[in-house]
């Protein structure tokens, strides 16, 4: 039974979920992608990694048990038959090492944790979730069933307390929960699934279904939670705002597809440059900047258009500052110690920064 110091810390007050966007409301990128392979970010703070011939379209689904507005659904577009050794599929999300301090893990009082989660796809089978410390690389492994095709099944997944290596108190990646949809020899081959924490890959995924095998295949995820202790309680709802503040730490997104919505002011510095600041919500680190499309700059009684990361980009970075210069267009006037309107020139116009873990 849970002490009464972990059933406080179990129910009292703060947040229990160290997931973020565990119910899948937040997506900044967008609602629907189509060809995901590696290393690609969908929904805010989950990202598909893969060593596979496997591509994915993923989208924020409807379709959801009751409680929740949102779901991800990864559909397979294409199929993974011919599974080489190496080969993996994982869903995951990276926790930083700030946020993995309550567990005590790599001391003697570390405590168990709990992952709990909503689940549906039209494969039955056995599925793998794991737990990983990127520092010192110790990993454990819980197994599941999805038992019905088609039906939201609630799974809860105790994992053992981690007495091993402690996780830097950093703003690093220091612990993943991974979900696997595919894996090769090396992670299934060494018999028994192992439960404890362990660098031996070949016991990572045992008995994993290949999820991949067929274009027909699909699986959705919600409500997942990852907290202390070895009891799983109900999903921590929170507010979209703070979940969307949440996600801002690690990703923001302005400007897209609003044509003609205001930016920034820029001074000008010379009679080709214009530059100025603007400031954003503290991200985990410097974030790194990508302008798309096409901006206007009114300035000197003209409009110029300015291709947003070669004439218009960042120039000075902070992970909550950013200095902003505009290099002269052809056709432009710059009168020294005058000013330039910045704002989006049509719909495909964005700014996104990006210090995803």
């Amino acid at each position: 039974a849970e002490t009464p110091q972990e059933q406080f810390q179990l129910i009292g007050a703060g947040r229990r979920n160290l997931i973020i966007n565990g119910d899948m409301k937040i997506s900044q990128r967008g609602t629907s992608f189509t060809g995901v392979t590696h290393g690609t970010y969908t929904l805010d703070r989950w990202e598909l990694n893969e060593d596979s011939a496997a591509e994915f379209t993923i989208t924020q689904s409807s379709e959801t048990p009751d409680g929740f507005g949102s779901s991800i659904k990864l559909d397979v577009t294409t199929a993974d038959t011919s599974v080489g050794s190496a080969e993996y599929v994982v869903f995951e999300q990276r926790i930083e090492g700030y946020n993995t301090q309550s567990f005590g893990s790599g001391t003697s009082n570390a405590k168990p944790h709990t992952v709990s989660f909503w689940v549906r796809s039209n494969v039955t089978g056995t599925y793998i979730c794991e737990l990983k410390y990127d520092t010192g690389g110790y990993e454990a492994s819980q197994a599941y069933t999805i038992d019905a095709a088609d039906t939201w099944e609630y799974k809860v997944l105790v994992f053992p307390p981690q007495t091993l290596s402690a996780p830097a108190n950093d703003n690093s990646a220091e612990l993943r929960v991974s979900f696997w949809l595919l894996a090769g020899s090396n992670y299934t081959g060494g018999g028994t699934l192992s439960t404890q924490w362990t660098t031996t890959d070949n016991v990572r995924a045992v008995g994993q279904t290949n999820l991949v095998a067929s274009t027909s295949n699909e699986i959705y995820f919600t409500g997942v939670q990852l907290e202390l202790g070895k009891v799983a309680t109900p999903f921590e709802h929170r507010s979209y705002g703070e979940e969307l503040a949440a996600c801002q730490r690690y990703f923001q997104t302005y400007l897209s597809g609003q044509s003609n919505a205001s930016f920034c002011v820029l001074s000008t510095w010379s009679t080709n440059n214009l530059y100025g600041g603007a400031t954003y919500p503290t991200m985990r680190a410097s974030p790194t900047h990508t302008f798309s499309g096409e901006y206007a700059v009114l300035s000197g009684g003209t409009v110029a258009t300015y291709t947003g990361g070669s004439e218009f980009y960042a120039n000075e970075i902070t992970n909550n500052t950013v200095e902003l210069r505009a290099d002269k267009a052809s056709g432009h006037n710059f009168t020294v110690g005058g000013s330039g309107w910045v704002r989006a020139n049509n719909t495909s116009t964005y700014w996104t920064l990006d210090a995803e873990l």
